[in-house]
């Protein structure tokens, strides 16, 4: 039985199964970052049309919209100037992709040598532990990701 595993968190990707691998600096969408602002104060505005219908109009002086409209367009600010953040990204023949993060894209650029390394040389071995990455940008739980001839990674 082949022990050539990658595992990322509780994920066991099989190194022959692995497509690519690349570590590289995602950019904030600032196009889908604005859409996604004219959206939310759309609905914050139809919202606020509804309420002020469903009472006949007794709250126009209220700065509910204003108030939401300016934490809107903060959160607009944060998205837009947010920095890049390094991440490697390993993909299937599957069409399964895990993107994972460290500080700097270096030390992802070495991991994914070695990734490179295991599936063409069944004997080597390696472990890295790096942050887990999200669509959000938010770094959630720490993963492991192991590979090489016979180690198991995770016993259950």
């Amino acid at each position: 039985m082949s022990r050539r595993i990658l595992w990322v968190g509780s994920a066991a990707l099989p190194l022959h199964n692995i497509t690519r691998v690349e570590a590289f600096m995602i950019k904030a969408d600032r196009g889908a970052a604005f859409v996604r602002f004219l959206r939310w104060l759309l609905v914050a505005a139809l919202i606020y049309a509804a309420i002020i219908y469903a009472s006949d109009g007794e709250i126009e002086g209220n700065p509910v919209l204003l108030v939401v409209g300016i934490a809107l367009f903060l959160f607009l600010l944060k998205e837009l100037f947010q920095s890049p953040t390094p991440v490697l990204v390993v993909e299937t023949a599957g069409g399964s992709t895990v993107v994972v993060t460290l500080p700097t894209v270096n030390e992802l650029l070495d991991i994914a040598g070695r990734i490179a390394h295991a599936i063409d040389n069944p004997e080597a071995e390696f472990t890295a532990v790096v942050q887990q990455y999200n669509h959000t940008n938010n770094f959630g739980p720490v993963v492991h990701m192991n590979g090489g001839r016979n180690n198991r990674g995770i016993n259950l």
